[in-house]
C-alpha cells in the first residue's frame, strides 16, 4: 500500500521516506531522525544568511562563466525567498547535529534546489548546482559571520545607542538632585543622580564600542576555502566575489578573509564577540541591579526612585510592585553569561581543519545578540524613561549620613571626624549638629563645609 504522505527520496547512501510536502530531500530527512535531541531549530537569522550566501554564491559562479543564467537566476530567486523567510517550515534539523553544520547546509542545498528546479522546469541538484563552488566546511562558518555581522548592525548597535541616549537624557533632567553615595552598600559621600547615570551611560557606551571593534573581525568570510582551506573545486576569485555580493545586497560591508586556514579551523571571531556580548550583559545587569536596589521598599528598602507600575507582583500580596523590568534584564544578562561559555568550548573544537561545534556556535551567539538587544530597549523604555525620584527621601538620607565628616577631614583630622561620625550615628544626628557641639567651627563655616552639593564637585556634568 502506497502512503501518500510520503515521498521516496535517494542520495548516496540510498532511499528515505519524506514527508510528500517537505521541500527538502533525502539528507535533511536523515538529519531529522539522526538528531532527535533538543527540538531546538537554528535560528531565523542563520537560515537568512544561508540563503544570502547561495544567492550570492551563484550569482559569482555565474559571472565567472561555470553556471548558465538561466540556472543561476533561478538558484538566486529561490535563494531570496528563503533569505526572505518565507519557508522557514521547511529547516527542521535539530541544531545539535554534526559539527560542521552540514546538515543545515544541505538543507538549503535541497530546499533552494527544488525551489530552484520548480522555476526553470528541469532539475536543479543540490550539490552539483546550489553548493556550487562550496563546502559545508566554509558555508557555515560563514553563515555565522554574515548573520552576527547583521543582527549586530540591525538590532543591537541601534538599541544600545538608544539605551544610552535615554540614560543620558535622564542624566541631564536629574543631574541637580544629590543623593547619598553608597560604597560596600554602605553610605559613602553624597553624589548628583546626573553623576551616578553618567556611569551607566559610559558603559553602555563603551560596551557598544567594543561590539563594533570586534565586529570588524567578523567581516571577514572564509567562503571559498572550501573543503579545507584549499579552495579545492572552487574558482580563485569566489570567495572575493561573494564577499562583494553580500556587501552589494545587505549594505554591510564584508570581506574576503585572507587566510581561509584560519576560517575553517578556528571561531576566534566569534568567541572575540560573544565575549564583548558578555561584557555589555555584566554592565546592563550591573545598572538593573542598582535600579532594582534604588526602587527598593516602598518602606523599609532605599525608596529613591520609583520605577514604573506594570504589573500586580504577588499573587497573594495584594498591592505589591516588583521591579519586573530590572529582574528580566539579569535573567537576560545571566543567560548571555552563560552563552560565552558555550561559545567559548565551542571555540576551543577547531581539529586540525575544521572547527565541530559550529552550530552551537551559530545558535548561543545569535541569541546574546538578540537578548542584548532586546533587553537594551526593554530597560530604557520600560524602566529608565519613565522613573520617578522621591526627593524627600534623598533629602533625609543625605541629612543624617555621617559620612559627611569627610569633608571635614582637611580641617579637623580624620581621627576627630570618626568620632563625629560615630556620635551623629549612634544618636541619629545629623553631622552639623554633633561637630557645632564637638569643634570649634562656626555654623556658616560647618553650612559651606558640609554643603552636599558642593561635595559633588568634579563630575564630568555642568
Amino acid at each position: 500500500m502506497i502512503d501518500k504522505n510520503y515521498r521516496l527520496e535517494r542520495d548516496s547512501m540510498g532511499e528515505i521516506r519524506v514527508p510528500a510536502d517537505a521541500l527538502y530531500g533525502a539528507q535533511t530527512q536523515r538529519a531529522v531522525e539522526n538528531f532527535s535531541i533538543s527540538g531546538l531549530k537554528m535560528p531565523r537569522a542563520f537560515i537568512r544568511a544561508l540563503g544570502l550566501i547561495k544567492g550570492a554564491t551563484a550569482k559569482a559562479n555565474h559571472d565567472l562563466g561555470l553556471m548558465d543564467a538561466d540556472m543561476a537566476e533561478a538558484i538566486i530567486s529561490a535563494a531570496a525567498e528563503v533569505e526572505q523567510g518565507e519557508y522557514d517550515q521547511h529547516f527542521p534539523v535539530d541544531v545539535f547535529q554534526t559539527g560542521s553544520g552540514t546538515s543545515t547546509n544541505m538543507n538549503a542545498n535541497e530546499v533552494i534546489a527544488r525551489l530552484a528546479a520548480e522555476r526553470l522546469g528541469k532539475p536543479v541538484h543540490p550539490n552539483d548546482h546550489v553548493n556550487m563552488g562550496q563546502s559545508s566546511n566554509d558555508v557555515i562558518p560563514t553563515a555565522i559571520h554574515v548573520s552576527a555581522t547583521l543582527e549586530v548592525e540591525d538590532l543591537l548597535l541601534p538599541a544600545l545607542a538608544h539605551l544610552a541616549d535615554t540614560i543620558a537624557k535622564r542624566a541631564m533632567e536629574l543631574d541637580g538632585i544629590v543623593k547619598t553615595g553608597r560604597t560596600h552598600l554602605m553610605d559613602a559621600m553624597p553624589v548628583r543622580i546626573g553623576q551616578e547615570l553618567s556611569g551607566w551611560e559610559a558603559q553602555v557606551r563603551h560596551g557598544r564600542d567594543r561590539i563594533e571593534s570586534a565586529l570588524e573581525r567578523m567581516r571577514a568570510l572564509p567562503l571559498g576555502g572550501s573543503a579545507v582551506g584549499t579552495g579545492i573545486n572552487a574558482h580563485p576569485e569566489c570567495g572575493q566575489r561573494v564577499a562583494a555580493n553580500l556587501t552589494g545586497a545587505t549594505g554591510a560591508r564584508f570581506i574576503r578573509m585572507k587566510n581561509y586556514f584560519e576560517g575553517l579551523s578556528c571561531q576566534d571571531a566569534a568567541v572575540e564577540l560573544c565575549g564583548q556580548l558578555k561584557t555589555v550583559a555584566v554592565s546592563l545587569m550591573k545598572i538593573a541591579n542598582d535600579l532594582r536596589w534604588m526602587n527598593s521598599g516602598p518602606l523599609a528598602g532605599l525608596a529613591e526612585i520609583s520605577l514604573p507600575a506594570l504589573q500586580p507582583g504577588s499573587s497573594i500580596m495584594p498591592g505589591k510592585v516588583n521591579p519586573v523590568i530590572p529582574e528580566a534584564v539579569t535573567m537576560a544578562c545571566a543567560q548571555v553569561i552563560g552563552n560565552d561559555v558555550t561559545v567559548t568550548i565551542g571555540g576551543q573544537a577547531g581539529n586540525f581543519q575544521l572547527n565541530v561545534m559550529l552550530p552551537v556556535i551559530a545558535y548561543n551567539l545569535l541569541q546574546s545578540i538578540e537578548l542584548m538587544a532586546n533587553s537594551a530597549r526593554v530597560l530604557a523604555d520600560n524602566a529608565i524613561a519613565g522613573f520617578t525620584v522621591n526627593v524627600e527621601q534623598l533629602r533625609k538620607a543625605l541629612e543624617k549620613n555621617p559620612i559627611l565628616v569627610t569633608a571635614l577631614n582637611a580641617v579637623i583630622g580624620y581621627d576627630k571626624g570618626a568620632q563625629i561620625a560615630k556620635k551623629a550615628y549612634a544618636e541619629g544626628r545629623s553631622i552639623q549638629d554633633v561637630a557645632a557641639e564637638m569643634t570649634d567651627l562656626s555654623a556658616e563655616e560647618l553650612a559651606r563645609l558640609l554643603d552636599p552639593a558642593k561635595l559633588t564637585k568634579g563630575g564630568p556634568r555642568k
